[in-house]
């Protein structure tokens, strides 16, 4: 089955064409400044090269209708009709609580996924309008919506409530939902089938760590806790993202400078961690780089984005009474030795022993990265979110 992945965005639309009966994926790339006078495609071609064509001004559907060109282009395309095309599967952000598994989009899925556009204003809207412009393109086909929070719906109330009065949860829907539900399933599935163990006996802790990022306590197969919580702000230092900040610093801000709702979403979302310390960068490499020339700021950058990975793997492990298997995913945590290395440092305490030479190779592959005395399995498991919305839209749209 040939499922089109959608992951559609404010300003961009990011694609890949899975054929779901060998996991290969036939054609990948995005449609960039979407609502901009220099609109682009970018996509990869067969050989591995990438080659951009100029859009211009255009909206979603043009965006999806340029992709669907793209696929079908008997030059660089890599199926002849759209008819090929058997059905698409969506990433949507935020499904609140209203859905733990993904669904087949109906009217009424689509207009509960509106109700939950207050809770992720930037994304759920984006989200729609990618599943409208499939329907005025390719009328009738399949949709699957597949949800970031879906797979933490299974954590307990003590893991989701905050501490605030009861009716802002009641009324409001506020507590902890969590994001990058769809990696965390991923790699805690595929860890377990590249180690050969049954996942429903394990203790498993998730780093999904890139310019986002996030960890997840899985027991026995199931999300118990995770850093993020009512927004992708809480949790991990992030690129930009503050993480766990006291709220009453937040308010002290707020007053001491007269700032909006609005100020406070900017600094804290766009302003604030690896970039906002460092007053660097974002970016991981440029971050390393400036530390090992003796870059006092991005040291200290550093050292604090490695503590608070570290720390929510201690707490996590202390939660489920122990930990099988730690696996490190996203661009940092699949690709940057030097933060694994300092992360499973000081974890020796309960059992983890890395290979710092074999850890020092591994960028992007699966792997175990632990040395044979650890007690602890610690892996690099590339995610590929993209191919379990595939499995999700086939497994759904094949049921009917």
């Amino acid at each position: 089955m040939k499922i089109l992945v959608l992951n559609c965005g404010s300003s961009s639309v990011k694609y890949k064409l899975i054929d779901t009966d060998n996991d290969r994926t036939l054609a990948e790339g995005g449609v960039e400044k979407i609502g901009l006078h220099d609109g682009f495609l970018k996509f990869k071609k067969a050989d591995g090269s990438k080659e951009i064509t100029e859009l211009g001004l255009t909206d979603h559907k043009g965006a999806v209708e340029a992709i669907l060109a793209n696929l079908t282009d008997p030059v660089v395309g890599c199926i002849k009709s759209y008819n090929e095309i058997d059905a698409v599967g969506h990433r949507v952000v935020h499904g609140a609580e209203k859905f733990n598994k993904s669904v087949l989009i109906t009217p009424e899925v689509i207009q509960q996924v509106k109700d939950c556009y207050d809770l992720a204003p930037l994304h759920n809207p984006a989200n729609v309008i990618g599943i409208e412009a499939i329907e005025a393109v390719l009328p009738g086909i399949k949709q699957v919506g597949v949800f970031d929070t879906a797979f933490h719906q299974t954590m307990p109330a003590k893991s989701f409530m905050y501490a605030l009065p009861y009716k802002f949860y009641k009324e409001d829907g506020v507590r902890r939902y969590g994001f990058h539900g769809t990696s965390h399933r991923y790699v805690s599935q595929r860890v377990c089938e590249f180690l050969g163990v049954n996942p429903e006996d394990k203790k498993i802790i998730t780093c999904h760590i890139g310019n986002g990022g996030s960890i997840t306590a899985v027991l026995n197969g199931k999300s118990v806790d995770t850093s993020m919580g009512l927004t992708p702000t809480e949790g991990l230092m992030m690129g930009t993202r503050v993480g766990d900040v006291d709220p009453g610093a937040l308010a002290f801000l707020m007053k001491k400078y007269n700032w909006t709702a609005d100020d406070l979403q900017r600094v804290i979302n766009k302003e604030s961690g690896m970039a906002g310390v460092s007053e660097i960068s974002s970016d991981m490499r440029e971050i390393e780089q400036a530390d090992k020339d003796g870059n006092k700021r991005a040291q200290m950058a550093l050292e604090m984005y490695e503590q608070r990975i570290l720390k929510y793997i201690g707490a996590y492990a202390a939660e489920m009474g122990g930990v099988d298997i730690i696996v490190f995913t996203g661009g940092v945590g699949e690709n940057q030795t030097g933060v694994r290395e300092n992360v499973c440092r000081p974890l020796a305490f309960m059992g983890v022993e890395l290979d710092n030479e074999l850890n020092a190779r591994i960028r992007g592959e699966e792997a175990v990265i632990s040395s044979p005395a650890s007690r602890v399995k610690v892996c690099v498991i590339p995610t590929d979110e993209e191919l379990m919305i595939a499995r999700d839209t086939q497994s759904i749209v094949s049921a009917l």
